[in-house]
């Protein structure tokens, strides 16, 4: 059975650092383009960032040039380094391998003073 597992979520202020890490069993996420989602409170899920085989990364345009996807592949693990955080960044962040419709458990991002 696949799992995305994400971590690194929490409690940070306005003007903060995260850096989330989604690892995966029984799969090489190198094979496959992954990204993250998030979920704010009341709303939908979005797409926050997605990276592809062969590097291509693609952002929302709420998060350009303040968060960067990128891949581990020694650790099979895809990252997403979030800089300069907002209250409005504020949700459950999801890893996903959009073309098996794997998902992760979700982690919670808070950024509030």
């Amino acid at each position: 059975q696949v799992q995305l597992v994400e971590s690194g979520g929490g409690l940070v202020q306005p003007g903060g650092s995260l850096r989330l890490s989604c690892a995966a069993s029984t799969i090489s996420l190198r094979f496959y383009t992954a990204g993250w989602y998030r979920q704010p409170p009341g709303k939908e899920r979005e797409l926050v960032a997605s990276i592809g085989t062969g590097g291509t990364t693609n952002y929302a345009d709420s998060v350009k040039g303040r968060f960067t996807i990128s891949r581990d592949n020694a650790k099979n693990t895809v990252l997403l380094q979030m800089n300069s955080l907002k209250p409005e960044d504020t949700a459950v962040y999801y890893c996903s391998v959009p073309v098996r419709n794997y998902w992760g458990q979700g982690t919670q991002v808070t950024v509030s003073s």
